[in-house]
């Protein structure tokens, strides 16, 4: 039987589009990105002057003082192999530019103490190197020193000014969520595109790393500048199993339940179409690092099965994509606070939760649990009630409007006098609290991580924590035989959680308060240090041969 000649066309015609187009907007993407590269060659050449000038002015002031940092930083570089995957001799003096795509770079939470501690290991290996920040912040335009001293003040992470540039990005509105009142995820992404492109405009770089979660951005370098390696620290997936199953009747986070009736029809569809397409993405990335287990285990469901075809073996797609515990001032928490018998004295009971005031970090479930706890606990010392401390940073007006809603929420529960607000606390004033307080909080459903809880931990707090994400499967895990905190999910359990925590034996808190400093040991800030300089040499070395477009191969 023959087939129509006007079908046949057809099918030709279809076939060649399918080969054809992916090969015109590849070439489209690479003149395209050429032609912005050039128009930017003249401020590159103004930044590396501005640095040099600065380096000077600077001096050696820095490298002449033997600082307890310095000293910690040469034990870092002296623990990191000057030799790549490959086998190829790191070149440490290389003298590219990193971006760093971070639009909320001064936030002051868990993914900007990544950011600094970032900078501050690759401004140690690569002192020539530029740490270009791609920031949206509205304050971005204050001198430099007030930025690196919020920094100092708020993380304890000092930087070296002259290799640090900030590149003021204009249209941040682009990737806020209140821009999008529908299609809140697609608008966000799509938005992080034309964010990324004013980025490229001012200035492309030799490497590009997304610090914040935006990873269409990284796709869209690609396209543009395909000799240009990338990056990605993920501390959340944009979308995961978990959000689409808690459409369901039941389900948890601020989305719980919301799939049913045809609303929720068309968001789940909507929803699942968007993880496509973050999944296609994700096979553009150069290297992956994700901040816990829970984490990879997303992102490798995700992102895996397209990376087949990016160096790495098809049975072991996703394998590529590592774990790189956040950085946590453990070492400094253990130096300041002491934990033995002797100071118990100064511990109160004082129920502290750090944390960003965000919707999803459950404020309002903790006032909830505390207030249960005061109503029905029979075994607290009715005159010395116990004292609720929520203490994290304010972004925006959206955070202060939602601090004064806590508490409108603290009053009506009856315990506005247990309850204090500590907005955007120093890290002196973090370190007192954490000295004096009895018991560490975290509320958030499928918290990433966690930095606040591994701070709990080296500070000898006991941990309630929500019972899912990274808290529960890499923090509060069993330790040298013993537990080191306890698990809740709903008010009532954590404040039998509270309850539990408050009236432990004073051997027994003691012993959980050391076995939980002890497994707080494997997230110290030089353990990041070196995994994040591994994983940025692999960068260094593409950039310098020219094969990021095919990874590395993995040589464990």
């Amino acid at each position: 039987m023959s087939v129509p000649l006007n079908v046949a066309v057809i099918v030709l015609a279809l076939s060649a589009a399918f080969f054809v187009v992916p090969l015109v907007i590849r070439a489209g993407g690479r003149l395209f990105g050429w032609s912005v590269k050039q128009s930017t060659q003249d401020r590159r050449k103004l930044l590396f002057r501005r640095v040099k000038a600065e380096q000077k002015a600077y001096g050696l002031r820095k490298s002449r003082t033997n600082s307890r940092d310095d000293d910690e930083w040469e034990q870092v570089e002296k623990s990191t192999s000057s030799i790549t995957k490959n086998g190829v001799v790191a070149d440490e003096d290389w003298e590219g530019v990193i971006g760093f795509f971070h639009p909320f770079c001064n936030a002051g939470g868990g993914g900007e103490r990544v950011l600094w501690a970032a900078i501050q290991a690759t401004q140690k290996r690569w002192p020539n190197a530029v740490c270009l920040v791609y920031s949206g912040d509205p304050f971005i335009d204050l001198d430099k020193s007030d930025i690196l001293s919020r920094v100092s003040t708020r993380f304890n992470i000092n930087l070296h000014p002259p290799t640090v540039v900030f590149m003021c990005l204009l249209n941040r509105r682009f990737v806020l969520s209140s821009s999008y009142p529908y299609f809140t995820l697609l608008g966000q992404s799509l938005g992080s595109l034309v964010l990324a492109y004013e980025a490229f405009t001012r200035l492309v770089p030799d490497i590009f790393i997304d610090t914040m979660g935006y990873s269409f951005t990284l796709a869209l370098s690609k396209l543009l500048f395909p000799s240009v390696p990338t990056g990605a620290y993920v501390h959340y997936p944009t979308i995961s199993t978990d959000m689409l199953e808690s459409l369901r009747k039941g389900g948890q986070g601020i989305n719980g339940g919301a799939g049913s009736g045809f609303k929720g029809f068309v968001k789940r569809w909507y929803w699942q179409l968007f993880a496509r397409m973050y999944s296609w993405v994700g096979g553009q990335v150069d290297v992956v690092m994700v901040n816990s287990s829970w984490t990879q285990g997303h992102i490798r469901s995700l992102w895996g099965r397209h990376r087949k075809g990016r160096g790495v073996a098809a049975a072991t797609a996703g394998d590529d994509i590592d774990v790189l515990y956040p950085p946590v001032a453990v070492e400094q928490l253990e130096k300041q606070i002491e934990v033995s018998s002797e100071s118990k004295q100064q511990r109160k009971k004082i129920l502290l939760y750090i944390a960003q005031f965000r919707p999803e970090k459950n404020h309002s479930m903790i006032l909830e649990a505390f207030a249960k706890l005061l109503q029905e606990s029979s075994s607290i010392d009715s005159t010395k009630k116990p004292k609720l401390v929520l203490i994290g940073s304010i972004r925006n007006s959206e955070d202060a409007t939602r601090v004064y809603e806590l508490r409108l929420l603290a009053h009506e529960l009856k315990v506005k006098e247990q309850v204090e607000f500590v907005c955007d606390a120093s890290w002196p004033e973090i370190l007192k609290w954490l000295r004096q307080s009895s018991v560490g909080v975290n509320g958030m459903w499928n918290e990433h991580f966690g930095i606040g809880v591994v701070e709990y931990q080296a500070a000898g707090l006991i941990s309630v924590v929500h019972n899912s994400g990274g808290p529960k499967m890499d923090i509060v895990v069993d330790y040298d035989g013993g537990v080191t905190g306890f698990h809740a999910t709903t008010a009532s359990e954590f404040a039998a959680a509270f309850t539990k925590a408050l009236s432990l034996p004073e051997e027994e808190t003691l012993a959980m308060r050391l076995r939980a400093r002890a497994s707080a040991k494997r997230f110290t800030e030089n353990m990041f240090a070196r995994g994040w300089l591994e994983k940025v040499e692999q960068l260094v070395e593409m950039r310098r041969t020219g094969s990021s477009r095919k990874r590395l191969g993995r040589n464990n």
